[in-house]
Parts: structure tokens; C-alpha cells; sequence
């Protein structure tokens, strides 16, 4: 349904016990012009961002497992010259808890995202940030410590990022079609990301893979994923010692894994993001099921296609957007009239109605929400999507890369 509206741009894959069930691409992998694109497959490659991270924080356990590395190695030993070297460890950098500060934030990074970056260059810029708090302080997610984790990965080994990932996983559970990135290149088969906005989709800036290196610079496909997850997990990769290290979570943080249970059901994984590519890889050991999505553009709501993914894996009940029409009538739009706000937005948004139609005022625009199902409602134009819960006076508006939570005032 979501293909067919063209709502939704991406790939997907589901297995059990290493066999895939299901794959499936849909949207496009390149835009040519408004109205010629190019199909993607189920081949298809995306940049998968911070998934990445699971990668790299395989390979540093690989190497504590050839004692060639411990948790309780200091950063100093391989970078002395960073904001507390002598403190930060190993550990500290899996679980997001060294302090060190986000090269990607307050260094006016979309200047020079497209640019090549030397390590030494990417270095200087991380020690010219200094550090946001002390070591172990507390956790919180910053793209500095996988970087700093890819680049003593080819310390020890002597080898680049590239190399090792292709020798230590790539070739070693025969992934097809993962790899360090390059500029992306169509004849490859791989896609490039855009970015919904007024009613269109516009091509996104590229982002030059040296700066990212094990922190976001892989290639992949939602299959590959699924069978990196299992075999990391069936202890292919590294050892079941290391897998219940990697998954012991503090403070909701594992070693480049984080929780994603559904209801009772333990589940494990990473998202991604770099440009507008988004991925998602999960892992249920108890269920031996891996699901993945990747997609090079978000209109209708990432969060509401994953979750319906899990959905329907689990036998939840689920109901496929758009299978049902919707015809409401004046009456029916009253419980949703009135003003709602939130901390998170400068603004309010009024509902109103006109008739039988749903009308939003929000920043100086007014725009019509079309029923989708009950209580949720579209405007294309803007790529909004509102989904309203009555008995809570809630609201919540999904766009893009964010959802904003709001309470309609008394």
C-alpha cells in the first residue's frame, strides 16, 4: 500500500534461524527527474551509518579475543594527545561514556561533510572540542568514540578499516554485498538518499566516507544484515564470552548494541542514520529472528513501518495502513479540535474543522490532515503525519527525522 501511494523508499528483509523469509525493495534508488527513477532491487545497496558501529565493535572484541586488546586499554596508548587520553578506556568508548566531544556537533560539520579528511585532520578537530564531562560520568552517544575505536582497529592490525572489515567479516560469513563505502555510484547498484520537503523529493549532499571511517562509513543490504546479526549472535564472530559483554547494557547503552525488546521479548540491535539513509537492524535470540529496514527517504513515518514489521513478525495485532477507507463526518472531527502544545516547539498548533475536513494552523500555515486510519491523519505536502489519542488529549506529529509529543491545553 505504501509503494503504491508512493509514500515509502527502501529495502527490507526478515529471517529466522539464518533463512530468509522475506525481502522486498520498494520506491526508487535514484531520481533521474520528477518523474524518471531508477527501481531499486533487492540487491540494492544503502549507506547504513551508525550501524556501522556494530561492525567496529566486532572487530574490537575479535581483537580482545586474540588478546590484542583488553577492555581496560587506555585511549592514551594510541592517541595520548586527546582530552583525557590517560583516563578514557576502551570500555568507556564502546558504552559512549568517554566524555570526548561529537566531531559532528558545534564544528559546523555540514560545511565540510563532502570533504576528505585525513585521520590526523579528524584528530586535531576532536582534541580542539575538548571534553563534554569526566570519563564514566554517564553515557551519552557520540560518533568520536567509534572513530577513535575504527582507527586503533588499523593500529593493531596494521591494515586499513576497509581491509579488516571485508578480512575479519565480510569474507569470513560470506556477506554479498557489504562493504566501506565510496561516492556512490548507480552502476553499483547503490542508492542515493533524498529528502522529502514541499511536496517533492530533493537530492541530499553526499557525505565523504574518510570522515566517518567504522563510525558510519558502511555499505550494506538488509539481508547482509540479517545474516551479520545471526552470525554475531551464534558466536561466528566472536566469542558468546564477548557477546554477553557486548549486551550487558548500562544505563539502556550495550558495547555497540542497544535494547530493542517488543513486550516481554528480549531483542537486540543499532539504527543508522547519515545523510537520509535510515537503517535499522534487530536481532530476537529467543526467536532466532533478524529483521532489518533501510531506506533512502522518509515520507510516511519510519517508526510506524518498523514497528509494523515487528507487528506482524510477532502476530500482534496489526492493521496495514490504507487497506481500509476512511470517510469521517463533521461530528466525528470534534474530539480532536482545540489547541495543543509542547516544550519541544516554539509554536501551537491549532485543529480546527471546516465541514468534514481536519484543519491544522501551526507556524503561520494552514494545511488539511487527510484520515489515514483512526485518529492518525496526513498532509503530503509538508510530510506530516498526526496521530491524535482522544482519551489523553495527546497529539503527536511525525516527520522526517523527528516526533514531537503535545497536549491539547484546557
Amino acid at each position: 500500500m505504501l509503494q503504491n501511494r508512493g509514500l515509502a523508499t527502501g529495502s527490507v528483509a526478515i529471517s529466522i534461524n539464518g533463512k530468509t523469509l522475506y525481502q522486498r525493495a520498494i520506491g526508487f534508488a535514484m531520481l533521474e527527474s520528477n518523474d524518471r527513477k531508477i527501481l531499486p532491487d533487492i540487491n540494492t545497496e544503502y549507506r547504513i551509518g551508525s550501524i556501522s558501529k556494530m561492525f567496529t565493535a566486532t572487530m574490537i572484541f575479535q581483537l580482545i579475543d586474540e588478546k590484542k586488546l583488553s577492555l581496560h586499554t587506555k585511549l592514551s596508548i594510541y592517541f595520548p594527545q586527546l582530552p583525557n587520553a590517560t583516563k578514557i578506556t576502551v570500555e568507556e568508548m564502546l558504552y559512549h561514556r568517554s566524555g570526548l566531544h561529537d566531531y559532528t556537533h558545534d564544528t559546523n560539520f555540514s560545511d565540510w561533510m563532502d570533504k576528505p579528511k585525513t585521520h590526523e585532520e579528524m584528530l586535531q578537530i576532536i582534541a580542539s572540542k575538548g571534553s563534554d564531562f569526566e570519563p564514566n560520568a554517564k553515557a551519552d552517544y557520540c560518533n568520536t568514540n567509534y572513530l577513535l575505536l575504527s582507527y586503533i582497529i588499523e593500529k593493531i592490525t596494521g591494515a586499513t578499516y576497509a581491509e579488516a572489515l571485508n578480512k575479519r567479516i565480510v569474507s569470513k560469513i560470506r556477506l554479498q554485498h557489504t562493504y566501506y563505502g565510496k561516492p556512490i555510484d548507480i552502476r553499483r547498484n547503490e542508492a542515493t538518499s533524498y529528502k522529502y520537503s514541499d511536496n517533492s523529493w530533493k537530492k541530499e549532499k553526499e557525505t565523504d566516507v574518510s570522515i566517518h571511517c567504522g563510525a558510519g562509513s558502511i555499505v550494506s543490504t538488509p539481508k547482509d544484515l540479517t545474516v551479520f546479526i545471526q552470525n554475531l549472535f551464534n558466536g561466528k564472530l566472536i566469542s558468546h564470552a564477548n557477546i554477553d559483554s557486548m549486551t550487558t547494557m548500562v544505563d539502556d547503552y550495550g558495547m555497540g548494541i542497544f535494547p530493542y525488546d517488543f513486550d516481554n521479548i528480549k531483542g537486540y540491535g543499532h539504527g543508522g542514520r547519515v545523510e537520509e539513509f535510515y537503517s535499522w537492524i534487530w536481532y530476537y535470540p529467543g526467536k532466532k529472528l533478524a529483521i532489518s529496514y533501510i531506506t533512502n527517504g522518509i515520507l510516511y513515518p519510519r517508526t510506524d513501518i518498523m514497528d509494523g514489521i515487528r507487528k506482524i513478525c510477532f502476530d500482534d495485532d496489526y492493521t496495514i495502513p490504507f487497506t481500509q477507507p476512511v470517510t469521517l463526518q463533521s461530528s466525528d472531527l470534534d474530539k480532536y479540535i482545540g489547541t495543543y502544545s509542547s516544550g519541544d516547539l516554539p509554536f501551537k498548533v491549532i485543529c480546527k474543522k471546516d465541514n468534514n475536513k481536519l484543519i491544522l494552523e501551526a507556524a503561520g500555515k494552514t494545511m488539511e490532515a487527510i484520515p489515514i486510519s483512526v485518529n492518525y491523519f496526513m498532509n503530503l505536502k509538508s510530510g506530516s503525519f498526526f496521530e491524535f489519542n482522544p482519551e489523553k488529549n495527546e497529539l503527536q506529529i511525525k516527520e522526517t527525522a523527528n516526533v514531537y509529543y503535545l497536549q491539547k491545553e484546557k
